[in-house]
């Protein structure tokens, strides 16, 4: 037991290191990312202080001997009653929002005080609950890991560690000539729509950009960041996510992800490949009676925060009410999307390009896809996630090339490592024989 914490702590102190070489390297004032940062510095996330507090969980946790002493029953036990206590926080929540939100409410603070007591219990019913829940799901995708042959010794590295916690938000920003993301900053979780739209709107009259704040579900920080959400298979398909964005960065694939659009393509697509995998087999394993429900995690996005070097994939957009409507094919939709707005740009039709896409973003609002906006920071971001033909991506060929490397090779953990050790999108073109 103790060797294992020492060695979380040790990759720990590594990936940090990591981060802040490649991202703090002291960047002019006219890097695209500086340019930007003016407009963020002072709602940009704190990632050090919440690195810190979410280890110091993690080996309070681990120092426990969770979940060792526990039979599988207990174990399951813990975890749902810790989802069972998120709802009721996320429901709360909710109607606490809803309460600051409204006009009519003129004391909100009275208005909302037995509301705040009701998730003050919540909040420290789940604080006994979660380090015992993740120790528990952090412990089964560790054995699917071990037998699926990503460890050494028995033990990954780096260890398996998340921590389910509000996420910060995400600035993107692409040129708007073409669609590439040329920054991605983290902004801190609470922003408002209307602190979103003034940001994007500072950003994209002073540079002459196209950005977008977005969403974000998992963040590859170490231990890695999930939102809190009572799905246990999206959990699971995310923590083992994030852990392959952590396992990367120990190896060139991951260290380059900012290098290249293709490189950046490469690493979502192979992470979302593998997460979905290892999270469907964990819950095969260890929670059968979830199977009937088990479906991809919804992987039309993701990021990368180069200022920090982590790595992330936001939220599933959101879905349709139920009332009748004609079929609404979204992939396809954001298909024909993107390769229109792609054709439009090689031409230099900035304007009319844009026009499209608000135009198409009209036609999937009539459709219940409550979308904020379409621009090129919009596909810049969701474009990288290629595991599923169609979509955000559009006609780019990377995501088809990692899918066939999958396709072609032994096994998960033969395709991983294989394409783990790549540097440029040339070597997976010779890998699969394009």
């Amino acid at each position: 037991m103790f060797q294992r914490i020492v060695r979380g702590l040790e990759v720990t102190l590594t990936l940090i290191i990591l981060g802040f070489i490649v991202g703090y390297s002291n960047p002019s004032l006219t890097h695209p990312i500086e340019k930007v940062r003016a407009f963020t510095r002072q709602v940009e996330f704190n990632f050090v202080t919440w690195i810190a507090n979410a280890a110091k969980i993690k080996v309070r946790a681990a120092s426990a001997g969770i979940p060792y002493t526990l039979n599988n029953e207990s174990q399951k036990e813990i975890v749902n009653e810790n989802l069972r206590v998120t709802q009721l926080i996320l429901e709360k929540e909710y109607q606490l929002a809803r309460i600051y939100a409204d006009p009519a409410v003129t004391d909100k603070e009275l208005a909302s005080e037995a509301l705040r007591a009701e998730l003050d219990e919540h909040y420290a019913r789940q604080s006994q609950l979660a380090p015992l829940a993740e120790a528990i799901l952090q412990e089964q995708v560790t054995q699917i890991l071990a037998e699926l042959g990503f460890t050494a010794a028995g033990q990954p590295i780096p260890n398996v560690w998340y921590h389910s916690t509000p996420l910060p938000m995400a600035l993107i920003v692409s040129p708007r000539d073409h669609i590439e993301q040329v920054a991605n900053i983290s902004l801190n979780t609470d922003l408002t729509v209307d602190v979103q739209a003034r940001i994007e709107s500072s950003v994209d009259k002073k540079l002459n950009i196209s950005s977008l704040v977005v969403n974000v579900g998992g963040v590859g920080a170490y231990p890695t960041m999930v939102q809190r959400t009572t799905d246990l298979n999206w959990t699971l398909s995310t923590i083992a996510h994030e852990w392959i964005h952590n396992y990367l960065t120990l190896r060139p694939l991951g260290l380059l992800y900012g290098e290249s659009p293709e490189l950046r393509t490469m690493n979502e697509t192979t992470a979302s490949i593998a997460g979905d995998e290892i999270g469907a087999l964990v819950i095969e394993r260890f929670y059968p009676e979830r199977m009937a429900t088990l479906q991809p995690a919804p992987r039309e996005d993701s990021a990368s925060f180069p200022s920090l070097s982590l790595i992330s994939f936001p939220i599933e957009h959101p879905t349709p009410g139920d009332f009748l409507r004609p079929p609404f094919d979204y992939r396809a939709q954001m298909y024909e999307t993107r390769i229109t707005a792609d054709a439009l740009l090689a031409e230099g039709k900035i304007d009319e390009a844009e026009a499209y896409m608000e135009a198409r973003r009209q036609v999937f609002l009539q459709n219940g896809y409550l979308l904020r906006k379409i621009n090129q920071a919009y596909f810049a971001f969701f474009g990288a996630y290629a595991d599923t033909p169609g979509g955000a991506a559009g006609e780019d060929p990377v995501g088809p090339a990692v899918r066939a490397l999958r396709e072609q090779s032994e096994s998960l953990a033969d395709f991983v490592n294989t394409i783990a050790w790549m540097w440029k999108y040339e070597q997976l073109q010779k890998a699969v024989g394009q």
